[in-house]
């Protein structure tokens, strides 16, 4: 992009009504993130680490969570007005790259950001943008040429039916000289059919004193999207989903059907892993090596080791270690930990509970704040009654340990190692290493004698 380009205009001051909504529309989540935070990471990309976003009040108060500082447009006097109110907030840097992109135009590569920089620089320009052929009609600026330069950009409400025939348009993307820039924007008038400050209008200004406006057309028309509406939400949303899939099936991961599996930027998934169909994979989870996900698992804030399987299940929040195996209908949340090879089973639940390596809880159960040791068999239909209906307590069950189905321990209580709950035994006090117990409340069971010697 070169040395001198050091600085970005972001504009997302909008109101975005034709959202229908009480969202500012650059607020509004593409696969998981907010379609401005795809602009600010596509600009960092091309080395452009000082961004000022131009913004309303809502977009002002999360502005700074994205890492970069905003200014709010008070007025809504269009784009021209938007860029001069954030050209007073930044000091002036002679001869300084000023990149004016829209935070409404998430599919944008930092390619393209980086190619309109470089287009700036061919040839002395002091502007330069990027224009699209597209189909007519189009609501898009024109782009008026002389020869290889661009000379204006009309825009429809002022377009002569002549210039509506023009299918090169204006996709909303400059670079600039930044004092050009400066200068020019002081010239800009609102003498047209929106009475805005139309920061298209500086093409015109460059060229009657004499400046180059070079246009650099853009043939992967595709990421030029804007969105207006929730349509448009859509087809962006199903767009960079569609980027996210293909790039992790370029790293090696095999993705049954990319149309039902839903994928998030920051994600870590392991080579020869396999997911399956109706999956939803996000908020920077990491998934290790030779998985298998899916059919139907939804994961959200999950760290999975090496040749773990989850289906039709539901993870958010957790740690699993390898070789373990998940679901169906599974629901692990709240912080639970699984160590290595691990089986839970259907209709399980597991929440702020920490499992060793080799338990087993198959089916229908509730553990709730509880320690597992390892290699204890948890049977069907165990619960951990953690509530007390004042606060949460802790179940701590050793190693080696069965307990029985339809068992209820009720915290909080601790289980010994290698001991022994009977079916339907309801757990109220400490169970001792070894103890056999069963019964409601569970008492002590008989212990064998011994057979005589002979």
């Amino acid at each position: 992009m070169g040395r001198r380009v050091k600085r970005a205009i972001v504009l997302a001051a909008g109101k975005g009504t034709r959202m229908k909504s009480g969202t500012a529309k650059v607020l509004h989540e593409i696969c998981g993130r907010p379609m401005l935070w795809y602009v600010l990471q596509a600009l960092r990309a091309a080395g452009i680490q000082e961004i000022l976003v131009v913004t309303n009040d809502e977009v002002q108060a999360f502005v700074g969570g994205f890492g970069v500082a905003g200014v709010v447009q008070h007025e809504q006097r269009g784009t021209g007005h938007a860029v001069k109110v954030a050209l007073e907030a930044l000091s002036p840097v002679e001869g300084g790259r000023l990149i004016v992109a829209s935070g409404d135009m998430p599919l944008v590569g930092s390619a393209l950001f980086t190619s309109v920089a470089g287009s700036l620089d061919d040839g002395g320009a002091a502007m330069s943008l990027v224009t699209a052929r597209m189909p007519l009609p189009s609501n898009f600026g024109r782009i008026v040429r002389r020869g290889a330069d661009a000379v204006r950009i009309v825009e429809v409400r002022d377009a002569t039916p002549a210039e509506l025939e023009i299918d090169e348009m204006n996709a909303a993307i400059y670079a600039f000289d930044e004092t050009e820039l400066r200068g020019a924007v002081e010239h800009l008038r609102d003498d047209n059919a929106q009475g805005e400050y139309y920061l298209t209008d500086t093409v015109a200004h460059f060229v009657d004193r004499g400046k180059r406006v070079r246009p650099m057309p853009c043939e992967d028309t595709a990421q030029l999207l804007g969105v207006n509406d929730r349509v448009e939400l859509a087809l962006a949303r199903a767009a960079m989903n569609q980027r996210l899939c293909a790039q992790h099936m370029r790293d090696g991961v095999t993705i049954v059907d990319p149309a039902t599996t839903y994928l998030e930027p920051e994600l870590r998934i392991g080579a020869d892993t396999v997911i399956y169909h109706n999956t939803s994979i996000g908020r920077l989870t990491e998934i290790g090596e030779r998985c298998t996900i899916g059919p139907g698992a939804r994961l959200s804030n999950a760290i999975l080791g090496a040749n773990v399987t989850v289906r039709e299940s539901v993870l958010s929040d957790v740690a699993v270690g390898s070789d373990v195996s998940i679901g169906p209908f599974a629901h692990l949340r709240g912080d639970a930990v699984l160590a290595d090879g691990v089986r839970v089973g259907n209709f399980v639940e597991i929440k702020k509970s920490r499992l060793a390596a080799g338990v087993k809880a198959s089916h229908l159960s509730y553990l709730g704040d509880a320690t597992i040791g390892e290699n204890t068999n948890v049977g069907a239909g165990t619960i951990t009654a953690n509530y007390d209906g004042v606060s949460k307590n802790e179940t701590i069950v050793g190693k080696d340990v069965r307990i029985g189905s339809n068992s209820s321990l009720i915290a909080p209580v601790t289980i010994g190692d290698g001991a022994l709950t009977g079916a339907g035994s309801v757990v109220t006090k400490d169970v001792p290493a070894g103890e056999r117990v069963a019964g409601n409340p569970a008492r002590p069971l008989p212990k064998k004698e011994r057979a005589p010697e002979p």
